[in-house]
């Protein structure tokens, strides 16, 4: 039972200095400091402005009708278990012609690799799923980019707001696509307590709700175009 413990906590240790490196922070700062609880930086205060919501039927025909998808997932999809959902998302897609990928953050999820994972488990070939470094390449060519239940690993501010908790932390560039539609249950703010910018912006649209309903009727829309 000793030896047990050591290794379970080795193997805990491990992975949260792994994490602490792809959010670019200390081990220190995150045990100790006060991540996502200070009230400065605009990306806390002030009123981001309004955000607006696309329908169900609208989502369908933006992503059948684009030459090319990436999908975010996120801890929406994982407590969802939305992820053989979006596999048929994926799928049907393809079948219409349209490129479909996966834009993969180190730290999605909760834990170093959930999201390969969860998508490994549906089957998704490993092909598709693009680490980082590789997706952000991407964004700029991409027309519809789907974000999963995603929030502090999609926000612009860790780029550009210097009074962020998470400035500095490395992003996925979605912002870049021409269209960014976002699955979330509500607007609450993701692990680090701050509102995400990328919300308020013009490109982006709303769809609230349970990934996995979500996705299933985005399924059923498409297959009726």
């Amino acid at each position: 039972m000793l030896t047990g413990g050591i290794l379970v906590g080795a193997a805990g240790t491990l992975l949260t200095v792994l994490m602490c490196k792809a959010m670019n922070r200390s081990l220190a700062n995150v045990l100790i400091g006060s991540f996502g609880g200070s009230k400065t930086g605009s990306a806390i205060i002030g009123e981001q402005g309004s955000y607006k919501e696309i329908s169900l039927n609208d989502a369908a025909v933006v992503m059948s009708y684009a030459n090319k998808v990436m999908i975010v997932p996120g801890y929406g999809l994982a407590v969802a278990q939305a992820q053989h959902a979006c596999h048929e998302l994926e799928k049907l897609l393809e079948s219409k012609g349209v490129d479909v990928k996966y834009a993969i953050h180190p730290v999605a999820g909760r834990m170093p690799g959930h999201m390969n994972v969860l998508l490994a488990e549906s089957d998704v070939p490993y092909e598709k799923l693009l680490e980082m470094e590789l997706a952000n390449n991407e964004f700029a060519t991409t027309d519809v980019v789907l974000i999963l239940g995603a929030n502090d690993v999609v926000n612009p501010a860790a780029k550009s707001d210097s009074a962020s908790p998470i400035y500095g932390m490395p992003v996925l560039d979605v912002e870049l696509a021409k269209t960014v539609i976002v699955n979330k249950r509500s607007m609450k703010p993701g692990y680090a307590g701050i509102e995400n910018d990328l919300f308020f912006r013009p490109k982006t649209s709303m769809l609230f709700g349970d990934a996995k309903k979500v996705l299933q009727d985005l399924v059923g829309a498409i297959k009726a175009l």
